[in-house]
């Protein structure tokens, strides 16, 4: 070979496999499209042997199953699918590119989904039997419509238009259910006592099929809130109910109605100051349970309603804590449709506990300390029980199986990691795709009794050989209370030298219901963080108490004094880091989002000295002016709580800040309104601190979209322009 040759090889060799930085575009919305590793979406059983998924630009269904030893076929396209459907419809109202989100199978070759036509005038849910290439039933309604849910006898479909409800039959005819002109009244909304509490809908049908239970949220009390449109060359006022913690609360009641008499009953759950939640038709449809929580979050009551007449009938049981009860979902009956499963933390973790309908506990059916993450159902027999557990102190989910009778408990899945399982109908196999710190993506299928597997594939690393990824590893610390584990993570930077000195980005949330710290594939981390990282920065995070799926104890610590046992753990966080002798000490700073936006400034002015940067985005500067469903959960009420509320708040102490500080907003934030930021820069200004400020003015509680670039610019820029500029 010529020496020209092999030096041309030699120097497209190096290009070609040369490794790079993320850029800012690719660090922000890359993660889960052009780096995503290889794996299945969207699966699911088609039948006991044979599961589904779609392509990555599910444009296409294809099938893997026993019979093809696993191998892929391509069993329907949406072109496909839309010759179908316009075959079954006179003038061919749609055209199809993808698959539908919503696809599913409910029989081996049938199938149910939503589809707009063309014209976007109107939705059709559709069952398809997929061999015959038939529609066997469909519902046309409004392309408005929100929250459809079909009886399952598949005669009615109802929905929401605007603050009401709408029946369509599958003979195209519509029922008004509710006809309520008060803009106050909301009813069959999911988004009910503002979506806390497990509630995910707002609608129910009866297990007889011809009758609705569904939510009634009268929101007439609750002060109206502005959110200011700068879209107009005048500005314009959009109120929202937003009810403050201290102040007057929605009021909420459940009605039934029935589609033949075109009756209603409301059950007479009262009408005190109170949530609902928990809601659930008995099987034989002629009860409905409900849990009833007073306000103060303290005492919670299963009741039984007589569905006939709306009358209450008995309380089968009921929970108190000098904290806080927190329902999560509704009962689950068993097949044997006597007993039901309920999910409570009382004896602390979120496990299961089987019940008869007169109240009586038959089984408890926890195991250990896992916590019961999400429920994948029954097998055929109704012996067993399904599900997700989260175990090692919060890192690894896994799958279990627990027998009803007898209580016993058996783990399906080993290796450390996290296990997305998908069961089949009968719960004798399941598809598996794991992944960990160190692998992408692995899927196998995997017998549930003597747990062999078929591997099916394990994805590649799609950072290798393309960009320069940092290192990355989890690390254990002490709490402030000395004894607590927490987790930790730590993105180093590339190239890392540990004779070099490097800045901080302390990444912090901290609060109820979230948790940063998995043993995942990128151990949770999003590619901001390694951008930094490949900017020169460490990016340190830590879990502190209050933070998700490590048990009631360790989050309810928080209750009354929020940010302030965070504040502790996340100090020690800041003493492992200060250890570390490739820390630059004066050069840490630290950023969050929401309630790390409020842990952000409350470190930030508790701790100048140590926080020189903080970015805190739509953060809560004073829990008086946070809703009552989260807020008073953990704080309260106002007049309760006034020591706690006044030690909380960061508005009567913004003459401590002493750092470089920018908090970003919102401008429609509905959850953390703007008026927190406000206050405080008005506190500022009082106190002649310098604070500074952006705001986003068409967003609402977070950036999304290709706006988000533009924010995490924002924030990448305000650590390289007054902590340290990039070292590259």
């Amino acid at each position: 070979m010529k020496k020209s040759s092999l030096l041309f090889l030699l120097l497209t060799g190096n290009i070609l496999f040369a490794q790079r930085d993320l850029t800012i575009a690719e660090a922000t919305r890359a993660q889960y499209s052009q780096f995503a590793p290889k794996s299945l979406a969207q699966p699911q059983w088609k039948n006991d042997s044979a599961f589904t998924f779609v392509t990555s630009q599910r444009d296409s269904l294809l099938l893997k199953s026993k019979e093809l030893k696993w191998q892929d076929q391509t069993i329907l396209t949406a072109k496909q699918l839309e010759l179908i459907l316009n075959q079954n419809f006179k003038n061919s109202p749609f055209e199809l590119n993808t698959i539908p989100f919503d696809f599913k199978w409910v029989q081996d070759n049938v199938a149910v989904f939503t589809v707009m036509d063309k014209e976007k005038k109107f939705k059709y849910n559709i069952k398809l039997d997929t061999k015959e290439q038939k529609v066997t039933n469909f519902f046309k309604y409004n392309s408005i419509a929100q929250e459809q849910t079909i009886s399952r006898n598949e005669n009615y479909l109802a929905w929401l238009k605007d603050n009401n409800i709408v029946i369509t039959d599958n003979k195209g005819a519509d029922m008004v259910v509710t006809e309520d002109i008060n803009i106050d009244v909301v009813n069959g909304s999911g988004s009910t006592h503002r979506n806390e509490f497990g509630i995910d809908t707002g609608m129910w049908w009866s297990p007889k099929q011809d009758q609705l239970l569904y939510y009634r949220k009268d929101q007439s009390t609750v002060t109206d809130y502005p959110l200011v449109q700068w879209g107009e060359r005048v500005a314009e006022n959009k109120s929202i109910k937003y009810p403050m913690a201290g102040m007057t609360n929605e009021r909420v009641s459940l009605v039934i109605f029935d589609v033949l008499t075109k009756e209603k009953v409301t059950l007479d759950t009262g009408y005190e100051d109170q949530f609902l939640t928990m809601v659930t038709w008995d099987p034989s449809g002629n009860y409905v349970y409900v849990g009833v929580l007073n306000r103060h979050q303290n005492h919670l009551k299963l009741n039984q309603y007589n569905a006939a007449t709306g009358a209450f009938e008995k309380t089968l049981f009921e929970e108190k804590a000098t904290t806080y009860v927190e329902p999560s979902q509704g009962l689950v009956f068993t097949p044997n449709k006597k007993s039901f499963i309920h999910f409570s933390e009382s004896e602390g973790y979120r496990q299961m506990y089987l019940y008869n309908t007169d109240g009586k506990l038959e089984q408890k059916l926890g195991f250990e300390n896992v916590i019961v993450s999400k429920f994948l159902g029954f097998d055929h027999e109704g012996k067993h029980a399904y599900y997700e557990g989260v175990t090692n102190q919060g890192l690894d989910r896994q799958l279990f199986r627990v027998n009803l009778k007898k209580g016993k408990t058996e783990q399906l899945t080993e290796l450390p990691g996290t296990h997305n399982v998908v069961l089949n109908k009968s719960k004798s196999v399941f598809l598996d795709q794991f992944n960990n710190l160190e692998t992408p993506n692995k899927a196998v299928v995997q017998n549930t009794d003597n747990k062999k597997e078929i591997e099916l594939f394990e994805a590649v690393n799609p950072y290798q050989g393309v960009i320069n990824m940092p290192k990355m590893e989890l690390v254990k610390l002490k709490a402030g209370d000395n004894k607590t584990d927490l987790n930790a993570r730590i993105i180093y930077p590339t190239n890392f030298d540990p004779n070099k000195k490097y800045p901080v980005m302390v990444y912090v949330y901290g609060g109820p219901h979230a948790q940063l710290i998995t043993n995942s594939w990128l151990g949770g981390a999003n590619l901001f963080f390694h951008y930094m990282a490949q900017n020169g920065y460490i990016v340190f995070t830590v879990d502190n108490r209050g933070s998700f799926n490590r048990g009631r104890d360790f989050e309810q610590v928080i209750h009354r004094q929020l940010g302030q046992a965070e504040m502790q753990d996340q100090l020690k966080g800041v003493e492992y880091l200060k250890s570390l002798s490739f820390v630059n000490q004066d050069k840490i700073g630290v950023y969050g989002w929401s309630f790390g936006g409020f842990m952000t400034t409350t470190l930030s002015i508790n701790h100048p000295e140590i926080f020189k940067v903080g970015v805190a985005g739509g953060p809560v500067m004073d829990w008086k002016m946070y809703e009552i469903m989260y807020g008073e959960r953990y704080m309260d009420m106002p007049q309760e709580n006034p020591q706690g509320y006044e030690k909380t708040s960061l508005l009567n102490k913004a003459d401590k800040l002493n750092n470089k500080l920018l908090i970003i907003h919102g401008a429609q934030d509905p959850v953390v309104v703007q008026q927190h930021s406000m206050e405080f820069i008005e506190s500022c200004i009082k106190e002649n601190k310098q604070v500074d400020y952006f705001l986003y003015p068409t967003h609402e509680h977070n950036v999304l979209g290709k706006d988000r670039i533009h924010l995490n610019t924002k924030i990448a820029n305000y650590f390289f322009d007054f902590l340290e500029k990039p070292t590259k």
